[in-house]
């Protein structure tokens, strides 16, 4: 299963990604951590990471998580991935990170556009779910252009006195995208 846009593949990983799925995790570990604490506390190696994109594989052929990696097309490039995961009462969540140097470019409004269309086509989602920080305006910027609507803005959860040495966890804004009438 692929997905082609304009500019990139989008596909399940095989194994021999791992080493470009790992570099890309354990350069910019610090930056993804705070968004993707169960993916960089769990990929600490090239093991590691052989053994996450096992593990993708096994959800994908369930069908209870669908993770994608992205390439760009003309040079072949791994930019980072995206994933959507189906949740209870047709609802489905996805996430999606990029390499830093991969920002900025509109990848991630085109690896999310085609994400909707495999979620709602192939998937069988009846609405598609995001969840970003509050401060983060470029995740808000990809959402909206690819037409999800805010939700509800969650506050950040209170601090406790044991827990104050720790950073701010900031407020988290949900968007929601419902699938089309007549689709």
């Amino acid at each position: 299963m692929q997905l082609l846009t304009s500019r990139l593949l989008l596909r399940p990983y095989e194994p021999a990604d791992a080493p470009a799925f790992f570099q890309l995790l354990d350069q910019h570990r610090a930056r993804l951590r705070p968004a993707f604490p169960d993916r960089t506390n769990a990929v600490l190696n090239l093991d590691d990471a052989a053994r996450a994109l096992a593990g993708f594989a096994d959800d994908w052929r369930r069908g209870r998580f669908h993770v994608l990696g992205i390439w760009g097309l003309t040079e072949g490039e791994y930019l980072g991935d995206i994933c959507l995961m189906p949740k209870p009462a047709g609802d489905a969540e996805i996430g999606y990170y990029l390499a830093p140097e991969a920002e900025g470019q509109g990848y991630a409004r085109e690896a999310l556009a085609a994400v909707v269309t495999f979620g709602f086509d192939t998937v069988g989602a009846h609405r598609l779910l995001i969840r970003c920080y509050a401060d983060n305006l470029r995740a808000h910027a990809v959402a909206e252009a690819v037409g999800f609507g805010l939700l509800r803005t969650t506050p950040p959860p209170r601090r406790h006195w044991w827990s104050k040495t720790a950073p701010p966890v900031p407020a988290i804004r949900h968007y929601a995208l419902v699938q089309p009438d007549g689709s």
